[in-house]
């Protein structure tokens, strides 16, 4: 049976104002097919509700709850907090790719995306701009900027430009692919990378070893020596950015609809996608892997990659989502407060 997550049929709709509006739900479900959406479906009729308050929020049965003292190790991945330790103990990385590049190369990555991009905000994409804004309020973060881009392949990601506001890009083929639900958990995701300062270690990261390769002996050593290292903390952080996104979608599935999207969906058949099926395929994946043969296989097929395979990250994700940790936190949330009155 394929698994939808889009919102059941007239819920009420809880916006961060506080207002509920089961006509707005009834537009939503008109618009949107099950586990479907395409970028015209973006927005659903929130101009019918008090347009001057409506920011767009997801459909839920019941408010979301708010993680108003939120703090990143709540959720921070352990593998996380042992490779930036690791990180952070190399001598002289910081101040390395400080004289080696200086800013022209930050300054180069953010006109690129602000020159070709559509800044998202109130007026521009509003229904989006609601999304980002419910999630960072949810992780307890200032929203950053937004932009979207016209591309073919689905993908978001972030930057930390040095003192300037952070800002994420999400990919039009993203949009098309996934439903609201499913689009605000990628946004919480990279607000995830922003919470737990991943942000700017991403933005070194890239700058970094690109630069390092550019010149000649030393560099080159440089880079190599960082590379094996720094795509390890980048798998980690994926997986504590996995959490924050289960955090403001407070429903594993939807998270890890996400990732078994970006592994092989497309939008004609995103409906007939199943998520229990993916979970399962990931338990065997951990079975294929178990025995030494398949662990020396596993390493060789991940260590050269900036995120850890999907399979792996919707095991994680389910995990984590029915552990005392996880628990604790639902515990100390609080939901965003309604009116009595409709």
């Amino acid at each position: 049976m394929a698994v939808s997550v889009s919102a059941p049929v007239l819920p009420l709709c809880f916006h961060q104002s506080g207002e509920q509006s089961s006509r707005l739900a009834y537009i939503q479900q008109k618009r949107l097919s099950p586990g479907r959406n395409s970028r015209s479906s973006i927005g659903f009729g929130a101009e019918k509700v008090r347009k001057s308050r409506v920011r767009a929020p997801v459909c839920r049965a019941v408010p979301p709850l708010l993680f108003k003292d939120l703090d990143a190790d709540d959720f921070r991945h352990p593998l996380d907090k042992q490779n930036t330790l690791l990180l952070r103990a190399i001598p002289g990385l910081n101040e390395f790719g400080k004289a080696l590049l200086g800013s022209a190369t930050e300054q180069i990555m953010l006109l690129e995306n602000i020159g070709t991009s559509v800044l998202v905000s109130k007026n521009q994409l509003s229904d989006l701009h609601g999304l980002l804004v419910e999630a960072a309020e949810i992780l307890n973060i200032e929203a950053p900027d937004l932009y979207v881009r016209q591309s073919p392949v689905p993908n978001a990601y972030t930057l930390a430009i040095s003192g300037k506001k952070p800002f994420i890009v999400v990919h039009t083929s993203l949009i098309e692919l996934l439903t609201r639900q499913e689009l605000q958990a990628v946004l919480a995701h990279e607000l995830g990378h922003l919470k737990c300062d991943h942000g700017v270690w991403l933005t070194f990261a890239n700058i970094l070893t690109l630069g390092a390769y550019t010149v000649p002996a030393f560099g080159q050593m440089i880079a190599r020596t960082l590379e094996e290292q720094m795509l390890r903390w980048l798998r980690s952080a994926e997986l504590t950015c996995d959490r924050a996104a289960l955090l403001v979608a407070q429903d594993p599935k939807i998270v890890v609809s996400v990732l078994m999207k970006l592994a092989g969906g497309c939008p004609s058949i995103a409906d007939q996608l199943n998520v229990d099926a993916f979970l399962e395929q990931a338990r065997s994946y951990d079975k294929a892997s178990s025995s030494p043969l398949g662990w020396y296989i596993r390493n060789a097929q991940t260590s050269q990659l900036s995120h850890p395979l999907p399979v792996l990250r919707a095991r994680e994700v389910d995990e984590w989502s029915r552990s005392l940790e996880y628990r604790s936190l639902l515990k100390r949330a609080n939901r965003i407060s309604t009116l009595e009155n409709v």
